[in-house]
């Protein structure tokens, strides 16, 4: 198996896991923005990610957060299920129940918190891509997990079966471009990619897309994508300038937010843009300062994100 098995490419969100506001999964907010997702046209949905809060779910929670996204898009676009755990073998049994359930596509960093060798990566994706039958994505996250894959490891998991892609979030884009040039025709990669440097490394090396957190930049991203796609380079360079203005006025270099953790001020941007993105649940503590969700507010207006949700909302 790789690249050409599978069509993944352009924007995908990794979607948060809507919870009540007393904690509880909020199946009908989840389906509401799953569909959200599809109208908006994304290309893939990534869920139980960083973002979707595996951490502080139990496992039946997470099983049924993954069922519900393959019913609601199964077939339409590719679902992909995040299995991030501490064990090679708890991977191997999220990513069992991604397959019995017609999920696409299986992603995990490496552990979190054990500080793997480069070696011990390696022995970890081959025991699930050995294991689990279905296309897996490797995830870089070194902020999540305090390790850095390298890109001499990256070709070594490309020769993998079924590993397909990897996504670097490790924010060094001279790395992501070196990465690409090494696995050219082998994995997909997904990186930062929405700007000019961006359009020229995936011109030059190649790139297939990105997935972002929350998929807030939608409206920008997909276009992009369709303009890039078509060579139409200035409307791609447009449309990239606009999610540029976004991200810049909401993200931090090192992937940090600006106003609160990343998936609380996530879920604060959605609820201001009417958005079905439910609560956090603890750790995480909600945005719920009246001052900061001022300064959000005036982001998302001064990014012009607000007027193009309202423009499109039915």
């Amino acid at each position: 198996m790789h690249r050409g098995d599978v069509d993944w490419r352009g924007y995908w969100p990794a979607a948060p896991t809507p919870f009540t506001v007393d904690g509880a999964v909020d199946e009908a907010a989840w389906r509401g923005l799953l569909r959200l997702y599809a109208a908006q046209g994304v290309h893939g949905v990534l869920v139980n990610g960083t973002t979707g809060e595996w951490f502080a779910q139990t496992p039946a929670e997470r099983r049924r957060v993954a069922e519900i996204a393959v019913a609601e898009l199964g077939g339409r676009v590719p679902v992909l299920i995040g299995c991030g755990a501490f064990t090679a073998a708890e991977c191997v049994a999220f990513g069992e129940h991604a397959r019995a359930i017609g999920a696409d596509g299986i992603l995990t960093t490496p552990p979190p918190y054990a500080h793997p060798s480069q070696d011990e990566i390696y022995a970890f994706y081959r025991t699930i891509a050995d294991t689990v039958d279905m296309p897996l994505m490797v995830y870089n996250w070194p902020r999540g997990t305090a390790v850095d894959i390298s890109v001499d490891t990256a070709v070594r998991l490309a020769g993998l079966d079924n590993v397909v892609a990897i996504k670097d979030s490790s924010g060094d884009e001279l790395k992501v471009a070196d990465t690409c040039a090494a696995l050219v025709g082998s994995l997909r990669v997904f990186g930062r990619f929405i700007h000019r440097r961006g359009m020229a490394i995936m011109a030059e090396f190649g790139g297939d897309g990105n997935i972002d957190g929350g998929g807030l930049g939608a409206p920008f991203a997909v276009p992009f994508y369709a303009a890039f796609w078509a060579g139409d380079l200035d409307r791609a360079r447009a449309w990239s300038a606009r999610y540029e203005r976004l991200t810049g006025l909401l993200v931090n270099s090192d992937y940090s937010s600006k106003f609160a953790s990343p998936t609380a001020q996530l879920k604060a941007a959605m609820r201001l843009l009417g958005q079905p993105g439910g609560h956090v649940r603890p750790p995480l503590l909600p945005l719920d300062d009246p001052a900061r969700l001022a300064l959000l507010s005036t982001a998302l207006d001064e990014a012009g994100l607000s007027a193009a949700v309202a423009a499109t909302s039915p």
